[in-house]
Formats: C-alpha cells, structure tokens, sequence
C-alpha cells in the first residue's frame, strides 16, 4: 500500500471538443483515479494545441491570470461576450502576457448556422485590440476553429488595415469581398512587440493545399467556383501584403496565419507552445502515470497533438502514458500508451458518453487506475 500511497498522477488532457472543456475533463478523470486510489498525489494541467479551450487552459495552469472582459463582434455579425486572459508580468514581459484564442471570439462553434462568405476573424482582431490597450508586453495567439476564410482581413481590419476596391470604397467583409481587394492601406494598422501564434497546421495560404480547398469545406464554402474565387483572391492578397502565399501555417485558421505572419507574429506548434508556458514538463517531472485525452483519437492525432505530445513528455521523464478519449479510430496508433480507453466504449453508444462526458471521464479514470 506504501508504493500506491506515494503514486503521482499527472492530468493532462485536451477539451473534448464540443462537449467538455481540458479542465473540467481533468477534474473528472481525477475524480475516477482518487474513487480507486484515495492517497494518490493528483496534478491536474489542462492542455490545448491553441484551438478550444487554449485560455482556459492558461488559466487554470497559470497563478495569477486574470480573465478581462471583452465585447466583440462574433463570426455570425452579432456582439459576443468574451474574455482574454492576461499573465502576470515577468522580466521578459514587463507589461504582461495576454493570451487570446480564436475559438471564443471568431470561432466556428459560436454559429448556429454556417456562414462560409460572410463570417470573419475582426472580433479576434477587437481582442486583439483591446490587449494592446491594456499595454501588454506580449502577444499568445490561438487560431485553431476559426468560423472563416477571410485571409485574415477582418482581424487586420480592427488593427487599423483598409481594404480597399477600385473606387476606393472598403469591401466587404468575409470571404466575399476578398475578391474585390484592390489596394490594402496598412498606415494605421497597430504593430505588437512580440506576437507568438499556436497553431498545428502547416498548410500554405494557396493551391491544393491552401485554406479555401482544405479548410473552406468545413466552414461552408463547399462549391468549386467559390472555392477557386477565394482562392485566387487570396493570392491576390498576399501579394498586396508582401507574403509569400506557400509559407508553411499561412492557411491556418482560413488565412489568419498568413496575416499573423505579415503582421510580423512567429508560428509555433500549438501543443508543444502551451505546454512550454503552462510548466508541464516540470508538472511530470517524478511522475508515476501521466494521463492525457481528447475527444476524438484517431489517425491525425499523432501529428503533434496534445495527447502524442504529452505521451512524448510522459516517456521522457519514464512514467507512464495513459489516455482517454471520446472515441479512439481502428487506423489510430494507441502503442505510445500503456493503457488507452473510449468513453463511446464505456458508455455503450457515442450518443452516450456525449450525454454525459464527465461521469463517462470519471469511469475512464476509475478504469486507468484499476489497470495500473
């Protein structure tokens, strides 16, 4: 019983997206481990990969952090109530550190309804925005589930960029009035000192693999001619904005990344950023068990994820990698962990486990300890 009283647990996942945020997640996977083993010393650190939940996970992690309110204009051309978070000072920034995320302020799971020509990234701009008020040092930009493909026009738009047509008159807003930019004004547009972006995705701008063929299709933009128009317009606009239209990330987020990238930010991979500024590595450090999971595992998540990166943590520092996921794919590779279980699997039916994903989380954990 010595050896289970003095065990280290490690909570580290993902938001289960759509369902249940990184932080409620740990707690009920905690909740699980302590029903089978009571003495055991539990860590929770909630991770992102800079999509969902990335400032909640900040803020959960990080002493001091202070969510500041914020209304901007929402993907669906509405005020939203939202928030970024900003860190404590440090020698490196003096004036704090304000971490905002695309999914609170121009993501696409603030839609009812898809809006794949009109839909834009300015509240992340106004966030954006109101940070630099405040007089941060720096700049933590999420830019994963974004609701558009606007080349990052919008955002740009509320730092004080013009996009102009022909006549001189400013287009509209969107994926739809990209095609009519014929002049971009960037005299007022505000300037950061330090800009890092979390992002995964290593798409460029344009072409095959650009932001309007891959991505426009999950945020609507599902006919070809449409697809094409945008695409060709987002050339169009990187050549205004002196940016090379193939750099690696400028399709992120429907063109955000590209603009991130004019604006003068640098792109970092999403999980190993956050993971970095939250101390996971120190967290794990001594560990026993490291659990990690997201909603659904399957063959992408071994590209950099949060669950493929925190098991790279978890046997680096030889403890054991553990997972739990909504729902874990057949083509997925589970082989990194020494123990891996579905939530789809416990509860019966998908439908189930989404009914009620932290009691499905708590069995989960229940489960993982029992193994160990």
């Amino acid at each position: 019983m010595s050896e289970r009283q003095s065990r280290r647990v490690v909570i580290a996942p993902d938001s289960f997206k759509g369902s249940i945020t990184a932080a409620d997640a740990a707690h009920a996977l905690a909740a699980g481990w302590r029903d089978v083993e009571p003495a055991a010393e539990i860590v929770l650190r909630p991770m992102a990969d800079g999509g969902e939940g990335t400032v909640a996970a900040f803020a959960s992690a990080v002493p001091g952090a202070k969510r500041m309110p914020v209304t901007v204009d929402g993907p669906a051309g509405m005020p939203v109530e939202t928030a970024w978070l900003l860190l404590p000072s440090t020698a490196e920034a003096p004036g704090g550190t304000a971490v905002i995320d695309m999914a609170s302020t121009s993501g696409i799971e603030m839609l009812v309804e898809l809006r794949p020509l009109a839909a834009d990234s300015s509240g992340f701009g106004q966030a954006i925005e109101a940070a630099l008020d405040h007089g941060v040092s720096r700049l933590v930009l999420g830019i994963g589930s974004s609701a558009s493909t606007d080349g990052g026009t919008g955002m740009l738009r509320a730092l004080g960029a013009r996009f102009l047509s022909s006549s001189g008159a400013e287009v509209a807003p969107g994926a739809r009035g990209l095609p009519d930019i014929a002049r971009v004004d960037l005299g007022g547009l505000r300037r950061a000192d330090e800009v890092r972006v979390l992002t995964d995705v290593t798409n460029p701008l344009t072409g095959p693999r650009g932001a309007a063929t891959v991505f426009g299709p999950q945020k609507g933009l599902t006919d070809a001619a449409d697809q094409q128009r945008t695409d060709a317009a987002l050339a169009h606009l990187a050549k205004l904005l002196d940016l090379d239209a193939q750099a690696p990330g400028a399709g992120a987020a429907g063109g955000v990344g590209g603009a991130l990238i004019a604006w003068g930010a640098t792109l970092a991979p999403g999980a190993g950023e956050v993971a970095h500024l939250i101390g996971l590595s120190d967290a794990i450090a001594g560990a026993d068990v490291v659990i990690t999971g997201e909603g659904a595992y399957d063959g992408q998540s071994g590209d950099g994820k949060v669950p493929s990166y925190v098991a790279s943590l978890a046997a680096d520092a030889s403890a054991e990698p553990m997972l739990a996921a909504g729902r874990i794919d057949e083509d997925s590779d589970t082989g990194i962990f020494t123990s891996s279980v579905s939530l789809t699997e416990l509860a019966g039916s998908g439908a189930s486990a989404l009914a009620d994903p932290a009691h499905w989380l708590r069995e989960a954990g229940a489960v993982l300890a029992r193994r160990r």
